[in-house]
């Protein structure tokens, strides 16, 4: 039998991304937890500079089938070789053997009809990535997808999807899984180790590659948002949400290979637990962002926590004239009132869902993007009730990460869910509320923001924090973010 894994089936739209020049630097530094420092990046400082091939190295001797010597295969040639190199030394993390490296790397134009066949099928009209178990063989498609990825997201994202791709390879040859593993474990294992592999670039061990920890992961992990299961209804979705893929390229990057090894079946379902996973036939999980919807919403908040003071919700503006902290539109929390302040005009237009085709991937924005704004600015209120603070970088952290306590408790089959009163109209969550929020934490730091609406600069750290209250809970929170 053989398998072919395909990155995705999407075709990325195009979006203009600035990468910031800058020095390369080698950063050491061991995998460790994001949380002991705000400023860091699991254990390794936030740093802004060049992301991207290295100037002056000399180009990897990688034998590339049917390459036509362009700029995309010079790269993905080089990409080959530093993610062997990383896996000459990382082998030994995931299985007992030697390395061995895959035995046939071609390039292709989807629009030759005598294009190459890669697993024993025609190229023609293949816009994709994939490897390939029967052929022992990994090739892209030079014209189409990896273009508009270097385009949209930067060449670091086009190195992602082979550092995804030469990890089915390792999965393969290692025999980390079985055929009839579901596909979510050979998908999840592949982020996994793609994002262990970005680890290695960004302390600058990699040889043609350098990654810098502020924009350039951004980018890298946005290139996952926009190549999720947008439907997961659909038999075929076995690549994951948005927000698995994130979290499994984070796993890797913060914990190094040999956790990616550790992902299987019973590991994906509990983090999956009671999240939403499928849609009503009869509902697309899109509430309109209206006054009686964010009373409702901020009505289900209130069963969240239990708090001696409830926040109180003011529909007139997020300018609430606070004595004690500033503005922050479309959504603001004043302390002195415990008040949430809300803008609605604008808060309705981050939470409408872009028309087809337009900016960047439209299924990435919808409701969730405004209603997760209101959780985190209620989430001050939570922390004004512990008596913590409200004006430093860990504020931020905590109000995006009980922002992910929030998301999970208005599950509809949480806990909260199963003892509600069935009387109380309250606001539950709907598959791809959570890649919503993935999205907006990585393009807007609000949602991870203090009083004043200051935050931290990695979008790595801000999206960490997210999950660890969406699969953590509230003690988490409070542990990590003291």
């Amino acid at each position: 039998m053989r398998r072919t894994h395909r990155f995705a089936r999407l075709v990325v739209p195009a979006l203009t991304v600035v990468l910031l020049a800058g020095c390369a630097q080698r950063i050491e530094g061991t995998a460790v937890s994001i949380y002991d420092n705000p400023f860091t990046v699991a254990g390794l400082p936030v740093t802004s500079g060049a992301s991207g091939p290295r100037s002056g190295v000399p180009d990897a001797d990688i034998e590339i089938e049917n390459t036509d010597g362009g700029p995309v295969d010079v790269l993905a040639g080089n990409a080959i070789a530093d993610i062997e190199e990383y896996w000459r030394q990382e082998f030994a993390s995931v299985a007992r053997g030697t390395f061995r490296p895959v035995e046939t790397i071609v390039s292709w134009d989807p629009s030759e009809r005598r294009g190459p066949r890669f697993c024993g099928k025609p190229t023609y009209d293949f816009i994709n990535a994939a490897y390939c178990s029967g052929g022992d063989e990994i090739g892209w498609d030079r014209t189409y997808l990896m273009p508009q990825l270097i385009d949209s997201f930067g060449p670091m994202a086009a190195v992602t999807v082979l550092a995804h791709e030469y990890g089915h390879a390792v999965q393969h040859t290692a025999g980390l899984v079985a055929e009839d593993d579901p596909g979510i474990v050979f998908e999840q294992q592949a982020d996994c180790f793609a994002g262990a592999f970005m680890r290695h670039v960004a302390e600058g061990r990699s040889t043609h590659f350098q990654l810098d920890t502020s924009d350039g992961l951004n980018n890298v992990l946005a290139s996952m948002v926009l190549f999720r299961d947008a439907d997961p209804n659909d038999p075929d979705s076995i690549h994951g949400s948005a927000f698995e893929r994130v979290t499994a390229v984070q796993i890797g990057f913060t914990d190094g290979a040999g956790s990616c090894a550790r992902i299987d079946a019973a590991e994906i379902e509990s983090r999956r637990a009671d999240l939403p996973q499928y849609y009503n036939s009869a509902d697309d999980g899109e509430l309109p962002v209206t006054d009686e919807s964010v009373e409702a919403i901020f009505e289900s908040f209130h069963q969240v926590f239990d708090l001696d003071a409830l926040p109180q919700l003011d529909l007139s503006g997020a300018d609430l004239g606070c004595s004690d902290a500033r503005a922050t539109s479309p959504v603001s929390y004043c302390p002195a009132t415990n008040t949430v302040g809300v803008d609605m005009e604008e808060l309705s237009e981050r939470g409408t869902a872009a028309p087809p085709g337009s900016g960047f991937d439209p299924g990435v924005r919808g409701d969730y993007n405004a209603y997760v704004l209101v959780a985190s600015r209620y989430a001050l209120a939570v922390q004004k009730e512990a008596g913590q603070s409200l004006t430093e970088p860990r504020t931020a952290l905590r109000a995006a990460c009980l922002s992910g306590v929030i998301s999970a408790a208005l599950s509809p089959d949480s806990t909260l869910a199963s003892n509600v009163d069935p009387s109380q109209v309250l606001v539950w969550l709907s598959p791809g509320d959570l890649d919503e929020a993935v999205s907006g934490l990585l393009t807007d730091g609000l949602a991870a923001s203090d009083v004043n609406g200051n935050t931290v600069p990695s979008g790595f750290a801000r999206v960490d924090a997210f999950r660890t209250g969406v699969l953590g809970g509230e003690a988490a929170c409070t542990g990590r973010y003291r």
